[in-house]
Parts: structure tokens; C-alpha cells; sequence
């Protein structure tokens, strides 16, 4: 399952162009508390600093997309909630405009997955609930793939051990709850064509 990618959000020559009502600096930069409507349709109602997005603010995207949150020269920076046109949404730390650092993805189909972030990735330790079956994924994530040391937890049984681009590899063991356990070693096989 992909994550979406942010939307962009036009900024360039954004005091020059559209409309602005809100305080200005001695500069008459936008500084201070201000709404924007953008050549594009777009919409941003915050704070400035200086000419850019800065501080706190809520950028409407002409698709229905929205995000509430922290800005730092007008890209996202601190904590902020993205709301996807598709329903999706992603609430918890943003870099540079990307997702990075922890939060919490709510899938389209009503997926979630809790736990670190890397450049607009899972990566490190999180948990992918899958919302269809119950079962949830505990365990590390490299660049969006399930990988490393993880519990694979379903209604009466989980999976312990290795996942490598999300399949099960190496030692790991079965735990059923009636309370016996199944040891062994996954090796892939070769698709046959």
C-alpha cells in the first residue's frame, strides 16, 4: 500500500500575486496574522513572518485537500493534520514538507499505521492495522516496506520473527491460541514462469 504524496502548495510570488487581507511589516511584507486567496484557488488563513507561511495556519487546496498545522517558510514544519482529497489523512510531525518524524496515517479503505516516519516514509518502528481482518503489523518499516524484527498479529494466531520487503524471511515461529507454536525457517522460492 502506497502512501499518497504531499500536494503542493503554490507559493511562488505569493505576495506578488492574489489577493491578501492581513497585517504587514514596515517592509510591507505579509507579518502577522493574515488570509490569502492564491492565483490558483488555493486559500491560506495564518501567520506570517516576513513574506512567508509562518507559524500556524490552515492551506485549503482547490481539490478539497486541507492542512492544519505549523509552517515554516511556507512549507510545512512542527505538527500539523493533512486531510487527502481521498479521504485519507495523515496527523503528527512534519520537515521540510514532508512526513518525518511520528504520526498517524488513516487510510482511504480505514487502514491505519502508527509509528516513525522518514522523508514522506514508515520508517522505523510502527504498527499497520489492517481494518478488513483485525490483524496488525507490529514491528520495524524501512522506506515504506515491512522489514526487520516484527509480530504479525491476526485473530487466533501471530507470527514472530523476520520480514524483509514485507514477506516473512528467516527463523520465526507461529503462536496459536490454544497454546501450541510452530518453529521454522522461511526461505523464498523462485517463481516459476
Amino acid at each position: 500500500m502506497s502512501d499518497l504524496s504531499s500536494e503542493e502548495e503554490s507559493g511562488e510570488n505569493e505576495n506578488y500575486l492574489g489577493e491578501y487581507d492581513g497585517e504587514r511589516n514596515s517592509e510591507g511584507e505579509r507579518h502577522g496574522r493574515g488570509k490569502a486567496q492564491l492565483p490558483n484557488g488555493d486559500t491560506y488563513d495564518g501567520q506570517y513572518e516576513h513574506g512567508f507561511r509562518s507559524g500556524r495556519g490552515t492551506y485549503r487546496f482547490r481539490n478539497g485537500a486541507r492542512y492544519t498545522g505549523e509552517y515554516l517558510q511556507n512549507k510545512k514544519h512542527g505538527r500539523g493534520i493533512f486531510f487527502y482529497p481521498d479521504g485519507s489523512k495523515y496527523e503528527g510531525d512534519w520537515v521540510n514538507d514532508q512526513r518525518h518524524g511520528y504520526g498517524e496515517y488513516t487510510y482511504a479503505n480505514g487502514d491505519t499505521y502508527t509509528g516513525e516516519w522518514l522523508n514522506n516514509n514508515r520508517h522505523g518502528q510502527g504498527t499497520y492495522l489492517y481494518k478488513d481482518t483485525g490483524s496488525k503489523y507490529v514491528g520495524g518499516w524501512v522506506n515504506g516496506n515491512q522489514e526487520g524484527e516484527a509480530e504479525l498479529i491476526h485473530v487466533n494466531h501471530r507470527f514472530q520473527g523476520k520480514f524483509l520487503n514485507g514477506n516473512p524471511e528467516g527463523r520465526g515461529k507461529y503462536v496459536f491460541d490454544i497454546g501450541c507454536e510452530q518453529h521454522g525457517e522461511y526461505i523464498q522460492s523462485e517463481q516459476v514462469k
